[in-house]
């Protein structure tokens, strides 16, 4: 039997479109009473979290966060200051827009105090993942892959350098091995209950019930963050058109994610991991729609390069940094499906620095950089063909050559 699509008329397209258009602006509307509230005032005094520092030569730039907002000051370099500590906080308001408000700001502080960390589950998992490290960059990094808390910029640079920066960001490779192991674990002592008192209901989809209430837990416990939302909203998708014969793995899908949290969400709409998070998933669905004829252990080696190839055109427009190291990035994704699950096991039985030495060697390498950017008239071209691949076959033809001459136009540059 054909699956159906989730949109097959006018009349569905209007009511869905409808729908999104009124929690839009429902949330568009609430978020503008919040920002109202916030600059009702002058100074604008509470608590926040900590959520990454940055270090400059004689202070330190904050990132900060609570339940409505998201913004950056600076405070004295003289003061101790760790991620996920709380600070109560007083700052300006009068030079903050809506727009501002909406992206994350820079405000001034004047007046500031560091409190101590809250004992909740997030900080205990933190101080466990640290505890399991020596190394910062190696507490940045699994604290980033499991927790989603950012990378300190410096830091950050080193994944940029290596091109594996989509490793880092917690998303769909990442909720599907957390998923895996929660259905697991899940699964033996539900299959006894269900054996005993639940022989009637259809024990994998409760346990998918009961594994997607844990990830709504895991998706609050990281924040919220925008990629990792885009693959969970996907998720539940999934789970639900399959039970109804809805095609998963379309367009349709993904657009309608993208609508749905900008809906939700419409600071989001600002966010650069969510667009990279959509745009990774958009080529996934093309390499679908056009190589799901290979072999399949070509087709996975084959996946991982053509990804690489595809998306450097984009990243390249937003980040310039270049270096031959780049070419082996497709190695490394391939690696890290192995890595991820490894490495997860490993700090949940608490020996998290089995392989320290080996990931420090890898971060501490040394590399030349170069800057190279897309020009934006490829952009635009790159990024129209792309969504004509939709449709035309023509046009993911040329999308490949284009990818090709990018490619050979960006690390011919490395060699001038």
């Amino acid at each position: 039997m054909n699956s159906l699509q989730l949109i097959s008329s006018k009349k569905e397209l209007a009511l869905f479109s409808s729908l999104l258009i009124l929690i839009f602006l429902f949330n568009i509307v609430h978020e503008y009473f919040k920002y109202r509230d916030f600059t009702s005032e002058e100074v604008f005094q509470s608590k926040f979290q900590i959520i990454n520092i940055y270090k400059k030569e004689d202070y330190y730039v904050l990132k900060l966060k609570d339940d409505n907002l998201s913004f950056f000051t600076s405070i004295s370099k003289e003061e101790g200051v760790e991620k996920l500590q709380y600070i109560d906080i007083a700052i300006l308001t009068t030079k903050v827009d809506f727009i501002s408000y909406l992206k994350g700001f820079y405000a001034k502080s004047l007046y500031y105090e560091l409190l101590t960390k809250k004992d909740d589950f997030k900080t205990i998992i933190y101080e466990n993942i640290n505890a399991q490290h020596k190394d910062i960059k190696l507490q940045e990094l699994f604290n980033a892959l499991f927790l989603a808390i950012p990378i300190s910029k410096e830091n950050r640079a080193i994944y940029t350098n290596f091109g594996i920066s989509h490793l880092i960001a917690i998303s769909g490779f990442h909720l599907g091995i957390i998923s895996f192991v929660v259905y697991w674990i899940v699964y033996f002592p539900y299959s006894y209950l269900h054996r005993k008192y639940f022989i009637y209901r259809n024990k994998r989809a409760d346990i998918l019930i009961l594994t997607i209430a844990i990830l709504t837990f895991y998706l609050i416990l990281a924040d919220i963050v925008p990629s990792l939302l885009r693959a969970f909203i996907m998720f539940i998708l999934a789970f639900l058109f399959l039970r109804s014969n809805i095609k998963v793995v379309s367009f349709q899908t993904l657009l309608f994610t993208l609508l749905l949290i900008v809906a939700l969400f419409p600071k989001y709409l600002f966010s650069i991991s969510l667009w990279f998070s959509v745009i990774g998933v958009f080529y996934i669905f093309l390499y679908i729609q056009y190589f799901n004829g290979l072999q399949k252990l070509f087709a996975f080696l084959f996946f991982n390069f053509w990804i690489f190839l595809v998306f450097n055109p984009i990243v390249h427009f937003f980040f310039y940094n270049t270096a031959y190291e780049q070419l082996i990035s497709p190695f490394i994704t391939l690696f890290f499906t192995v890595f991820y699950p490894v490495e997860l096991f490993l700090h949940i039985i608490g020996k998290g620095s089995f392989f320290d030495w080996y990931i420090s060697f890898f971060l501490d390498y040394e590399m030349n950089i170069y800057e190279i950017e897309t020009p934006l008239w490829f952009f635009i071209i790159y990024v129209t063909i792309s969504v004509l691949s939709i449709f035309k076959k023509k046009a993911f033809v040329l999308l490949n050559i284009l990818l090709v001459l990018f490619n050979i136009y960006l690390h011919s540059l490395l060699f001038i």
